[in-house]
């Protein structure tokens, strides 16, 4: 803001001294730079000072409207100073950003002010267009941004796909990206095209209301997992392009959002997976990270082996950023946590609890369950959750930590997402009951049949 306000004192200065008082025309001149001194300011006859604290008592949800009062209301609502102050003040707000995906090659971007239940949808995202399909001549592994998040087949198809070589990897659609938020934005990273194993991070920023691309992660990866600890994005896991097919990735790369530059973490031991009986075990069978959640200041990231149809849980590993190093996860908290789908576990920290979602054999419902550190075991605290499971859907509920409170996201069989809230009251530990849990639907909105692919809380 220093910086913003000086250029104004500064101008007003040298008005002063070029325009001494005394004849017609130097007062002629002086009301007319007296003018254009005043209507620079962001409101005129307002110190800037004065008028960043009355926009930043503004709810976003007008800050669009309020881009259009005049280039400087633009400049200010897009600039850094206000964001500032709206920390300064505690006037920040948690917004839900919902990442769906209508058509084959099409991201589609929504964020919701739950405090009025309304939406806004996003700029669109740019695409994924291989420059050898669009008419290059070379091969290329850079592509255009076009869609980042793809693929109607689950997650299980993709890894089916991978051992029994039913497809080509150069028949293989976009998909895999990862989706994670940091320093107020949101970023989506990586994914697999083809035979690629993309590396770009594009970064959306709600106060620009743009996307930009920026530093590319170290390494290509797909299906990674993502989380903010602490003020930085990590990125664990998923998979590559290998001589002979996928390859498992057991690295790490963390990013600062200060400085926009990536570094390496230790590799991912897998400990429980050198443990096999059999060479031929270890060969087929292959580990991978199956989830991330940011949990005591530390990344609790649960494991799996995978060979389709097999799904092995194997506990998981710890990553302390302090030591820059991995443990083995307790064994109750690994071994039971639920898998959503083959390859990804929900896991989600609502006021420093860990949550999960269990889906029932039926595909109809679900239990909510909180892993207890003390007794190092997963309680089921709410027994009956409705949700739907949709076969061809790659996310077919989430869930969300937004203003302190637990949230169930799905779709009903009329393609309408309900986004509930639960609040859970006087909960025994063992003695979970369907009418202590309290539901609200907070908003919902027809997406029609676009599948849900992620979401996240940005707090700004």
């Amino acid at each position: 803001m220093g910086s913003y306000l000086s250029v104004a004192s500064s101008t007003a200065r040298s008005v002063d001294l070029d325009n001494p008082s005394g004849s017609v025309s130097n007062k002629r001149a002086k009301i007319t730079t007296y003018d254009c001194v005043s209507y620079s300011r962001i409101i005129p006859t307002l110190p800037d000072e004065l008028s960043f604290q009355i926009l930043a008592r503004l709810p976003r949800i007008h800050h669009l409207k309020m881009k259009i009062v005049s280039r400087n209301w633009k400049a200010a609502i897009t600039s850094s100073e206000l964001a500032q102050v709206r920390r300064e003040l505690g006037l920040t707000e948690e917004w839900l950003y919902m990442l769906t995906k209508l058509e084959a090659n099409k991201l589609d971007c929504y964020a919701l002010d739950p405090s009025c239940q309304k939406w806004q949808r996003l700029p669109s995202m740019p695409s994924f267009v291989n420059e050898e399909e669009s008419g290059g001549r070379t091969r290329s592994s850079r592509f255009w941004m076009w869609n980042v998040v793809g693929s109607s087949n689950r997650i299980a198809d993709f890894f089916k796909r991978w051992f029994w070589r039913r497809y080509g990897l150069d028949q293989m659609p976009f998909c895999g990206c990862s989706v994670g938020v940091a320093d107020g934005c949101l970023y989506v990273l990586g994914g697999f095209s083809k035979a690629v194993a993309l590396n770009c991070v594009w970064r959306y920023d709600p106060f620009l209301n743009l996307w930009q691309e920026v530093n590319p992660m170290m390494s290509g990866r797909a299906f990674s997992k993502a989380s903010l600890l602490g003020s930085k994005l990590y990125v664990v896991g998923g998979v590559s392009r290998g001589r002979n097919g996928l390859l498992p990735l057991r690295s790490g790369e963390v990013l600062d959002p200060k400085t926009g530059l990536w570094s390496q973490l230790p590799e991912m031991p897998f400990v429980k997976a050198q443990v096999l009986p059999t060479a031929f075990l270890a060969d087929v069978l292959k580990p991978i990270a199956t989830g991330m959640a940011s949990y005591k200041g530390k990344l609790y990231v649960p494991q799996s082996l995978y060979s389709w149809p097999f799904f092995f849980d194997i506990g998981g590993e710890i990553y302390d950023s302090e030591l820059n190093s991995w443990t083995t996860m307790p064994d109750g908290l690994g071994d039971g946590w639920p898998a959503r789908q083959t390859g990804t576990k929900l896991g989600v920290v609502v006021n420093d609890e860990l949550y999960t979602l269990e889906p029932s054999s039926s595909l109809d419902s679900g239990q909510i369950k909180k892993y207890d550190s003390e007794e190092d075991v997963w309680r089921t605290i709410v027994p009956q959750v409705p949700v739907h499971d949709f076969t061809d859907a790659e996310s077919p509920y989430l869930l969300a930590g937004l203003q302190g409170k637990l949230h169930v996201i799905t779709k009903d069989a009329n393609n309408n997402l309900q986004i509930m809230q639960v609040a859970l009251q006087n909960n025994t530990e063992n003695n979970a009951s369907e009418e202590n849990a309290l539901w609200n639907t907070v908003a919902s909105r027809n997406f029609g049949a676009a599948e849900l692919i992620s979401c996240q809380v940005l707090d700004v």
